[in-house]
């Protein structure tokens, strides 16, 4: 067993396995390819270093990337979401990893750092604090580094502004820009945890409650699906017109956030912006309002406002942290502001994470190949990618589908057919 690791109590090694076989259960894509890889093993001689939320789904990530081959060394990608026990179940596997629940600021940068020790060739991000580490404090690594791969919506904004300003060193594949990723794990996987992550912190009711979603991307529409089937009255606050006629022919009410500030009873920021709630909505919020965050980063909700309001700060239950204003109204703000369906619950399903990570695979597998001939940008997943892993997550769900005859893809592709 390696001993370059740092996590909270390795004696949880045994539970953070079992977690793992459970998500193993539910993810027959990634299985598919490990099945697959593990014969002729493209990854060997790749050094991976990751950054990502520590979840049972990762963890069967890990095992998929070291089965095709490859070394790891990994850390968390948000203070508050490793899971301790599977943490501790990859350490035992001889894996280097360097995250626990709870980390400070300080904490978090070293963990990414230890990462970086073995000079990796391949990059793996979930918003993008990784591969800006090598770009801003170790420049001198990118000339190893054949490309990355970003998870998510934020790392990517991140990565197109860095790319932009004529700064990026390697290639890097937008894996969060596969319509198998955003238009799944987006929308079904952030809908369904973030209302898990609100329940394990509150228990409350939400049959008739008046919920805010701030931003209607594909994460917001996700919750304010899920809001719906809750039995909630939805309402969206949006600076993007398009999506804002998006939500209201949906069904869902568009308020602008000091409108919906004195309205709702639970709010949810999902838009990856600063300053998303800041302290004049905090004076419009009813007696008990629920305030919880769903993006990357805990800059959503500007805490410091709310606790330049606060006469007392207490923490009221798990991941639920009580301010009393001084007109005596109480604010509940959940998981410090950060990810509530990592920071309360435990991510998004295994089911909706079995592409999103299996495309994250075949992105390594394609840098290993490639990354050496690709521009340095940032590069989509190919179209072709996403239908094979479409098709894969079909099959293993056993539904069919229709195919084209020889006779309508000729119709398809004429340009004289007509009246």
């Amino acid at each position: 067993m390696a001993d370059n690791y740092k996590v909270r109590d390795l004696s949880l090694a045994e539970a953070g396995h079992l977690k793992i076989e459970w998500a193993e259960s539910r993810m027959p894509v990634l299985m598919a390819l490990r099945e697959k890889y593990s014969k002729t093993k493209p990854l060997a001689g790749q050094r991976i270093a990751g950054c990502l939320h520590v979840t049972k789904e990762t963890a069967v990530l890990v095992r998929t990337l070291r089965a095709a081959g490859a070394e790891i060394s990994w850390s968390g990608c948000n203070p508050l979401s490793t899971n301790d026990e599977i943490a501790a179940a990859l350490a035992a596997e001889g894996v280097s990893i360097y995250a626990w629940h709870g980390m400070s600021t300080e904490e978090f940068y070293w963990a990414i750092d230890r990462t970086l020790d073995f000079k990796p060739t391949l990059t793996l991000d979930d918003g993008a604090d990784l591969i800006t580490r090598v770009h801003v404090k170790y420049p001198e690594l990118a000339e190893g580094v054949l490309g990355g791969t970003e998870e998510t919506t934020t790392g990517v904004h991140r990565l197109r502004a860095l790319a932009a300003a004529g700064k990026l060193l390697y290639p890097v594949l937008a894996v969060n820009d596969a319509e198998t990723k955003w238009d799944f794990d987006n929308v079904y996987g952030t809908g369904q945890s973030s209302i898990d992550g609100i329940l394990r912190a509150t228990s409350v009711l939400l049959a008739g409650k008046n919920f805010v979603v701030a931003g209607y991307g594909h994460c917001g529409k996700g919750v304010a699906m899920r809001a719906k089937g809750m039995g909630c009255h939805v309402a969206a606050t949006e600076v993007d017109a398009i999506q804002a006629l998006k939500a209201t022919l949906e069904g869902v009410m568009v308020k602008n956030m000091d409108e919906a500030a004195a309205w709702g009873d639970i709010f949810i920021t999902a838009t990856g912006m600063k300053d998303v709630i800041v302290g004049r909505h905090f004076d419009k919020m009813k007696d008990g309002a629920i305030v919880c965050n769903t993006g990357h980063y805990d800059c959503e909700i500007n805490i410091p406002d709310l606790e330049a309001r606060a006469k007392s700060k207490r923490r009221i239950r798990d991941n639920c942290d009580e301010y009393v204003m001084e007109d005596g109204r109480r604010i509940y703000l959940l998981g410090e502001g950060r990810l509530i369906n990592l920071s309360a619950a435990e991510g998004h399903p295994s089911e909706v994470m079995d592409m999103s990570f299996a495309n994250q695979f075949l992105g390594m597998l394609h840098l290993a190949e490639k990354g050496r001939d690709l521009e340095v940008a940032v590069h989509d997943i190919p179209r072709e990618q996403d239908l094979e892993l479409a098709s894969l997550k079909l099959q293993t769900m056993g539904i069919t589908i229709d195919e084209l005859t020889p006779e309508q893809v000729v119709y398809a592709n004429s340009y004289l057919e007509g009246t």
